[in-house]
């Protein structure tokens, strides 16, 4: 049996607030480093929203840690094997499947981009916490969702749509979900899976969540082309764009990247990490 995130608010952004509008990767100048992480599995399961209820959720497509599933935590994820290029990331991203007349698109493969906030000053960014679990966008959502958070896209650096555009034969489709880059310092999940963490806003992170952490930006490629209008998001239309994250990374790796990427404000592997679809 297939659930909706029924965990998730209706108003994702009511709950944690209206985002800056985002650059997406590749990030011209802006600090950053990139993670470019195949397609691993897809099965009915939600670790965050429905943790150890194996088949409890729409069906999601894994990238990263190869051993995601409802069981997922730190604990389990730590020191698996990973699809990344980036061996030493063994982070679990999810998203839900997109489908054509029920059938599974297996994507092409996910980029994560990692960088500082819109005008946040790149030295206060610091490295997510191990464990730090993460939704954006809305699995529930009744209508089309900001840009700022959830876009389809033609290739990389095409334009930014609510709905996906019909994309050429040498531009796949994509999807770009921004998560929020502010964390409250001290919890890893929350009831709601929201509220831990707000995305800043003219270069500041609220009192509130006053720990600047890098601003992720996860895309999915798929082999998409031409009408798109006829698919659909397990999750529900193809309005419900969401995904979710769980920082399983080695930790030492990832800080030393923040601090030489983020926090020196250099562009780290931005060539590998090009979407082309």
């Amino acid at each position: 049996m297939t659930h909706d995130h029924s965990a998730m608010p209706v108003d994702a952004a009511s709950v944690m607030g209206k985002p800056d509008q985002p650059v997406t990767g590749p990030q011209g100048r802006v600090g950053q480093f990139v993670v470019e992480c195949p397609f691993s599995h897809a099965l009915p399961d939600d670790p965050i929203v429905y943790p150890g209820d194996a088949g409890a959720s729409h069906l999601h497509v894994f990238f990263g840690n190869v051993t995601s599933n409802a069981d997922a935590n730190l604990e389990s994820l730590l020191g698996q094997g990973t699809t990344c290029e980036q061996q030493q990331d063994t982070a679990s991203y999810w998203a839900p499947a997109l489908l054509d007349n029920g059938q599974l698109i297996t994507p092409v493969k996910s980029v994560a981009y990692y960088r500082a906030g819109v005008g946040v000053d790149p030295t206060t960014v610091v490295a997510f916490p191990p464990g730090l679990m993460m939704i954006a966008g809305d699995a529930m959502a009744t209508e089309a969702q900001p840009t700022s958070v959830v876009a389809w896209s033609c290739g990389s650096g095409g334009m930014r749509d609510e709905l996906p555009p019909s994309c050429p034969e040498d531009r796949g489709l994509r999807i770009d979900i921004t998560f929020p880059d502010c964390w409250d310092g001290k919890n890893l999940d929350v009831d709601g899976h929201r509220t831990h963490m707000h995305y800043s806003s003219n270069g500041k992170c609220p009192s509130s969540h006053p720990v600047s952490v890098p601003q992720l930006i996860f895309s999915v490629a798929y082999p998409v082309h031409g009408d798109a209008s006829h698919l659909q998001l397990a999750s529900g239309g193809l309005i419900t764009g969401h995904a979710d994250f769980i920082n399983s990374w080695d930790q030492e790796k990832l800080e030393e990247e923040v601090a030489l990427c983020i926090g020196r404000d250099i562009v780290c592997g931005v060539t590998s990490g090009r979407i082309s679809g």
